[in-house]
């Protein structure tokens, strides 16, 4: 049985772009090579958040790290049309959801049971992981409602938080990140609902565009709750938001930096 999980076409998600029409050996060609960016900006965010690493919790850069597996597991999944290849994909986002949730979920938001305190969450974060990926391995239309379940609140809690934030280059980028995620969803709701009216003007490619605009978008949004932690919980570090490689430039890479770090910190970095 696991067998046939693992063949080619074995999934019963096909999108929108034709199968096998570049290349031989990849099922949706353009859908596989557009997780590019899953790939190519955590190395580049591992560096850029080793300060952050350090001084306020290592556990930043296993985000970056899931972020890869997300995206390799997605070309897997586009390459192949496999099950286990679905599976690998929607589980690898869940933990990524669940990770996030654990480091930087606001504590205000908490349950009651979890009395204010983040490792009684993370457990709870944990748990729940488990069982989602349980349930997905039983009946794996699940992942969709869960992964739902857990975008639109992290959105809608952002938008939320940013009301309360008071620099505007952090209210600036979580504009541009609802945006970006807005615009994330309209190609992948249009990809699955509206495929033959794409198809009939050549352009079935819509879920390509989704990879690169929900690594945008997420990405961004990982960086936004990482600043908005620490400005909360940590506020006598000052978190900065700034961008490489220039940090006039407002659309390049953002990440957190400190005001309050002693010159020998920052040299030991």
């Amino acid at each position: 049985m696991a067998w046939e999980h693992l063949k080619p076409g074995s999934s019963p998600v096909d999108w929108c772009e034709g199968n096998y029409l570049i290349s031989s050996n990849i099922a949706e060609f353009v859908n596989t090579i557009s997780n590019f960016l899953f790939l190519l900006f955590p190395p580049v965010l591992i560096y850029l958040f080793k300060e952050y690493g350090r001084f306020v919790t290592p556990g930043i850069h296993i985000l970056w790290v899931l972020l890869i597996v997300v995206g390799l597991s997605s070309m897997y999944f586009h390459a192949t049309l496999s099950l286990i290849g679905q599976l690998l994909d929607e589980l690898a986002i869940l933990w990524v959801f669940m990770a996030a949730y654990s480091l930087f979920f606001p504590k205000r938001h908490y349950p009651r049971f979890c009395h204010n305190d983040r490792k009684t969450f993370s457990k709870f974060m944990f748990y729940s992981a488990l069982l989602a990926t349980g349930l997905s391995l039983w009946k794996p239309f699940i992942n969709a409602f869960v992964l739902m379940a857990l975008s639109v609140p992290t959105m809608v809690m952002l938008y939320s938080e940013l009301q309360r934030v008071r620099d505007q280059r952090v209210y600036r980028l979580g504009l541009r990140s609802c945006a970006v995620w807005l615009i994330a969803v309209f190609c992948w709701v249009n990809d699955r609902m509206f495929c033959d009216a794409w198809s009939a003007i050549n352009f079935p490619y819509l879920h390509g565009l989704w990879h690169v605009f929900i690594f945008i978008a997420s990405y961004t949004v990982l960086v936004l709750y990482a600043y908005f932690y620490v400005d909360t919980e940590l506020p006598q570090r000052q978190p900065v938001l700034r961008y490489w490689p220039k940090n006039e430039f407002e659309l390049g890479i953002p990440f957190i930096s400190f005001k309050n770090l002693s010159p020998d910190q920052k040299s030991a970095i």
